[in-house]
C-alpha cells in the first residue's frame, strides 16, 4: 500500500519504524529539512515476517496500514510543532521487503537524501533496524545518513570526508559535498587513512587531484597511516569534534575497506557521529 506517493527531488526521506532510534532520525531529518529547504517524507515499510492465509493477509494488511498511518500523523504533527510549522511533510506507506521498498521510493521520489536512525535501544530495534541500515549504507545508490541516538539537533559545524586518496578524486561529488558543507556553513575536513608503506607518490598525486576538485570549500587536509582503518576514523572523528563523517559508497575507498573486513556494522552501530554515504543519483 502507498500513500501520497510522488516525485520530488526536493526531498528528504526518513525511514521510520516508529522505534526510539528512527524517532529520534526523524527529528534530525526534520532540521536538516528547515535548513536545507527541503519537504520531508515519512516513510513506513509493513515488512510481513509471517504466513498468512490470503484472506487474513489481507486483514492484517489493511490493520497494520490503519495503525501506521495513525502514528505517521502523529509523527508528522510533532514534527510540525518542532520545526514551529515551516515544514512541508508528507507521508508514505509501503508493503514488502525493507530494502526494496526503501529503493523503490528513492527511485520514484528521487530524494535529495534518506535518514535513518542507526541504533536501537533494545537488542531486537539494534538487530533488525540496524541491520537495514548497514545494508542500505552499502548498496543504497542514494545519498544516506544513519543517526545515532545521541545527535537529537542537526547542527553541522564540521564535516568530515574519509577518504583513501584511490581514484577519489573521479568518484567525489565534489559539488554536492560542497554545497552541503555552505549550506550549514561548516568546515569541511578531509582524512586520508592509508596502510603503513603506502605508495608516498601516489598520495601526493591523488592529493593535487582532490585538492583542485574541492578548491571552492576550501577543506582541511589531514593525513593519516593505520592499519586499523575504522579505529583511525572514529579516533579522528573524536579529536576533530566533527559533527558529520561522510564516506564514499564506491569500491577500494574507506566504506569498502570497511566492510571487507565487516567493521561497517561497529561504526555505524556504535558512532556518536552521523554517518553520511554519498550517493551517486538524485543530485
Amino acid at each position: 500500500m502507498e500513500t501520497h506517493s510522488y516525485s520530488n527531488p526536493g526531498t528528504i526521506i526518513v525511514a521510520t519504524d516508529f522505534s526510539k532510534a528512527s524517532l529520534n532520525a526523524a527529528a534530525y531529518a526534520a532540521d536538516l529539512a528547515v535548513t536545507a529547504k527541503k519537504e520531508l517524507l515519512l516513510l513506513h515499510i509493513v515488512v510481513l515476517q509471517v504466513a498468512f492465509s490470503e484472506a487474513s493477509l489481507n486483514l492484517n494488511i489493511d490493520e497494520l496500514n490503519r495503525d501506521a498511518q495513525q502514528e505517521l500523523d502523529q509523527l508528522k504533527d510533532e514534527l510540525r510543532r518542532r520545526s514551529k510549522g515551516k515544514l512541508c511533510i508528507n507521508t508514505l506507506i509501503r508493503t514488502g521487503t525493507f530494502f526494496n521498498e526503501l529503493k523503490t521510493a528513492c527511485d520514484n521520489i528521487r530524494p535529495y537524501l534518506v535518514v535513518m536512525g542507526s541504533q536501537g535501544t533494545t537488542v531486537t530495534e539494534r538487530f533488525v533496524f540496524g541491520g537495514h541500515t548497514v545494508y542500505a549504507m552499502k548498496h543504497l545508490p542514494w545519498s544516506l545518513i544513519t543517526v545515532p541516538l545521541c545527535a537529537d539537533k542537526a547542527e553541522i559545524h564540521n564535516i568530515g570526508l574519509a577518504c583513501d586518496f584511490n581514484h577519489v578524486a573521479d568518484k567525489l561529488p565534489a559539488e554536492a559535498l560542497a554545497k552541503f558543507s555552505e549550506m550549514f556553513e561548516a568546515k569541511l575536513h578531509v582524512l586520508n587513512v592509508r596502510h603503513k608503506g603506502a605508495n608516498q607518490q601516489q598520495v601526493q598525486k591523488e592529493h593535487a587531484q582532490l585538492e583542485q576538485k574541492l578548491q571552492v570549500a576550501n577543506p582541511e587536509y589531514h593525513f593519516v597511516e593505520n592499519d586499523n582503518i575504522d579505529a583511525a576514523i572514529i579516533e579522528f572523528a573524536s579529536k576533530q569534534h566533527l559533527d558529520l563523517l561522510v564516506v564514499l559508497p564506491k569500491k577500494h575507498n574507506i566504506l569498502e575497506m570497511l566492510t571487507q573486513k565487516s567493521h561497517t556494522r561497529e561504526l555505524v552501530l556504535k558512532s556518536h557521529v552521523p554517518v553520511m554515504t554519498l550517493g551517486v543519483e538524485g543530485k
